[in-house]
């Protein structure tokens, strides 16, 4: 899945929460956003695409999830919170090369062909989620499941995934068909993820040793040694080098982006621009992890999540006639099915401890608001989504604001702002209210009538945005006459 990812560490973050968040850019995938009861958790599951069937453990914890409404291709429930308040974001589509993958193809499913019988593939993002967030109790666990999972069953293409809870922040990245590595995230530094490669620093001793902040595949020493993928010189092990890519289609579709975040949250610390600069969209060095010139908000992510190249002549949507326009592939694009900012709040309760912000359809146009994700189901606007178009559920209105601002850009970009600004204001006034109510009280019980308010801002907010926006797009239809013809 060709997505965008920001990790936040916990003090690189406004208030000391940990931040996991993704764009999600599939095919303009009907995206919801549900609460998976434990007794509704699958004891046997069986993926779609692979035809793979797990045995699963008993016990599982109650989750947020973001499923495709059309169960057609499997549940890809794309990101979650568990009620131990544990997050976590799968996937991230990465990238390799040829000589990882002839040492450790992928495990790709083979239908029944005459005698031949059918063989399962491995895991995949379709799968990730619902095999891992319900068993979790902390960040760490959930790269040590995933990665057995991995070496037992295998993957049929390269992903990254995300997990988080109130402390850490861990990135795990695959390697082939059963191989990967993980990497936990400095509390102060933030990491930029554009469907590539990322970690570009890794301590094997440790890995292979503590375990503090590395961990990887049981058998990934030998791996790299037998199979001649070292390609660092002297003593640094850079795993971008030994696993990665840097291929034209990269300086296209995957560099930009990273320079871009970079450009944003660390302007000063580099050069990103001119011919002495340090990096520029094309670069292939441009650093996983940073810590940044000031601490990262909830409208930063979604800001940076929802850019085009604003500023830049790379900017699809500027008036100029500049051969740079466009060439690049944006962060904000027009097939997202949803972005979750998920934050653990360390310093509150543990019931009110995970909040979700939320957007659907493409997010340069969208707005995100939160909701509290300890609870037992979501309200309607964000859970009953059908594939029928409608302005009930807030998938479908913010689908029908992307595609009737993106052509009216210079005549509702005011509108969008406004409408970013408003819910994202509301939605922060909200928690506010809320979390100060159920720690007066010590009632958590408010928690369904928080979500229901936040829902219901977030209608009133899209529908006075979707009603401007539809009134833009009117104007600059092609079949206008300026004669007065009433």
């Amino acid at each position: 899945m060709p997505c965008t990812t920001i990790l936040v560490g916990k003090k690189a973050s406004y208030d000391g929460s940990t931040m996991i968040a993704r764009n999600d850019d599939g095919f303009f995938d009907v995206k919801k956003l549900v609460v998976v009861d434990p007794k509704k958790q699958p004891k046997k599951y069986k993926s779609v695409i692979s035809h793979l069937k797990i045995d699963l453990p008993d016990h599982p914890l109650r989750y947020t999830s973001t499923p495709s409404v059309d169960p057609k291709r499997g549940i890809w429930a794309a990101n979650g919170i568990n009620e131990a308040n544990v997050a976590m974001t799968a996937t991230e589509t990465i990238t390799t090369n040829p000589r990882v993958m002839g040492a450790d193809p992928y495990v790709v499913y083979q239908p029944k062909k005459g005698r031949k019988k059918e063989v399962p593939g491995g895991l995949g993002e379709e799968d990730f989620v619902v095999l891992v967030l319900p068993y979790i109790h902390t960040a760490r666990e959930g790269v040590e499941r995933l990665g057995s999972l991995l070496e037992k069953y295998g993957t049929y293409e390269s992903n990254g995934i995300a997990f988080s809870d109130a402390n850490e922040v861990w990135w795990l990245e695959t390697i082939g068909g059963h191989h990967w590595i993980a990497r936990r995230v400095k509390d102060e530094e933030y990491v930029i993820m554009p469907n590539q490669f990322g970690i570009d620093r890794f301590d094997l001793e440790d890995a292979f040793g503590a375990k503090k902040e590395h961990l990887c595949s049981a058998d990934l020493k030998e791996f790299i040694r037998d199979n001649h993928l070292n390609l660092n010189q002297g003593k640094t092990f850079n795993p971008r080098y030994v696993f990665g890519s840097r291929s034209d289609g990269d300086h296209v579709y995957n560099t930009p982006r990273a320079w871009f975040m970079g450009r944003y949250f660390n302007p000063n610390t580099y050069r990103w621009e001119g011919e002495a600069a340090d990096f520029n969209p094309e670069s292939n060095n441009i650093p996983w992890s940073l810590v940044p010139e000031k601490k990262i908000t909830v409208e930063d992510i979604k800001y940076i999540l929802s850019s085009y190249y604003q500023g830049t002549p790379y900017n699809p949507y500027q008036k100029a006639d500049d051969p740079k326009k466009g060439i690049y592939r944006p962060i904000g694009i027009n097939r997202t099915g949803v972005m979750a900012i998920l934050q653990i709040r360390g310093y509150l309760p543990k019931q009110i401890r995970s909040i979700e912000w939320i957007c659907f359809g493409s997010t340069s146009f969208d707005a995100v608001f939160p909701v509290y994700a300890n609870t037992d189901r979501m309200p309607d606007y964000l859970s009953k989504v059908s594939l029928e178009v409608s302005t009930e559920n807030f998938y479908w209105s913010s689908r029908l604001i992307g595609a009737l601002a993106d052509p009216s850009y210079g005549s509702c970009i005011q509108h969008v702002e406004r409408y970013q600004d408003t819910m994202a204001a509301r939605g922060h006034g909200l928690l506010k209210e809320y979390d100060g109510k159920m720690l007066e009280k010590k009632d958590f019980s408010l928690i369904p009538e928080a979500n229901k308010k936040l829902c219901k801002m977030a209608k009133e907010e899209t529908a006075k945005a979707l009603d401007k926006i539809l009134l833009e797009a009117s104007k600059n239809m092609k079949n206008g006459y300026s004669r007065a013809d009433n």
